[in-house]
């Protein structure tokens, strides 16, 4: 039989278990209602709004101003005639504001490996890392948002000083073109100033994405010196550390496997004076000879 005090113990025991599972169900509550409902917080119909909106792309805090300035004038000589000076991307490159890359990026570590390996369409360029950071640094300050606040395009790029233009034409241009010559009427046959602008800076590429282009470049050539002595010329189709391949003017194509410097390669890009250029300019040369060439009428 069961003794009353054996009962008034079993009691006890189902009083300190139900005041254990009811306070167990107030702690699983509390901490339900203190997380955030399922759908990125914004709660279930009928729901209140969250007390803080999600940000959708990180807020950065100011960059350092002397940094800032050196990665502008990087970025204006190396980046800015694809990317566009806002970022937003140019007729030729893509635009950098919302880039998931430079987004996770902090002070061009990410940027680091693409500027210096280069991508299709996009040269290698042989960087530091201060000047990569300086770039990095440049770039953050343009905020990615629901709106256009980034975007600065101006009403007319025609800026520079046409005199100081035509004398830069003159000391890097004119031993290939003449503005009495093959440029005469320039600005006649391209009225739009922008499409100009990137015409000259990158021929080939001026018609924008899917247009074809304003000026039609002859394609780059190659010239294989076999060990014999033959020489094989064509259009170049592809080349890498081991192999060249060409298209002949019969339309034959072959292949030659390279090993250092055999066969003797020698490659005729007809834009490499243009390529050889783009290092060199500073916005202000890019502004000037632009206002120079809108005067070739």
């Amino acid at each position: 039989m069961t003794t009353d005090a054996e009962r008034r113990a079993r009691h006890a025991r189902r009083r300190v278990r139900a005041t254990a599972y009811g306070a167990l169900l107030i702690l699983v509550a509390a901490t339900a209602h203190a997380q955030p409902p399922p759908g990125g917080g914004r709660g279930g119909r009928g729901g209140a709004a969250p007390p803080q909106r999600r940000q959708d792309y990180p807020v950065r805090p100011p960059g350092d101003p002397a940094a800032i300035e050196r990665g502008k004038g990087v970025y204006g000589v190396n980046c800015q005639f694809c990317h566009g000076a806002d970022t937003r991307g140019g007729d030729g490159g893509p635009s950098l504001l919302r880039s998931a890359l430079v987004l996770a990026d902090d002070h061009g570590e990410l940027m680091a490996p693409v500027v210096r390996s280069g991508r299709p369409g996009m040269p290698k360029f042989t960087m530091t890392d201060e000047q990569i950071a300086d770039i990095a640094a440049f770039v953050h300050t343009f905020r990615a948002a629901g709106y256009d606040e980034s975007r600065m395009k101006p009403p007319s790029i025609v800026v520079g000083d046409a005199k100081a233009g035509e004398a830069f034409f003159q000391s890097k241009c004119a031993s290939c073109h003449s503005a009495s010559g093959d440029l005469r009427g320039l600005a006649t046959r391209i009225p739009d100033p922008r499409l100009l602008q990137q015409t000259w800076l990158m021929p080939g590429t001026g018609g924008g994405r899917g247009a074809a282009p304003v000026v039609r470049v002859p394609p780059t050539t190659v010239v294989v010196t076999l060990p014999s002595g033959e020489r094989v010329e064509g259009t170049l189709d592809r080349i890498d550390d081991f192999t060249v391949a060409l298209t002949t003017a019969d339309g034959t194509r072959r292949s030659f496997r390279t090993t250092g410097n055999t066969p003797k390669v020698e490659i005729r890009d007809p834009l490499q004076p243009h390529r050889e250029l783009w290092r060199t300019y500073s916005d202000t040369d890019i502004h000037n000879v632009t206002a120079f060439l809108v005067t070739l009428k």
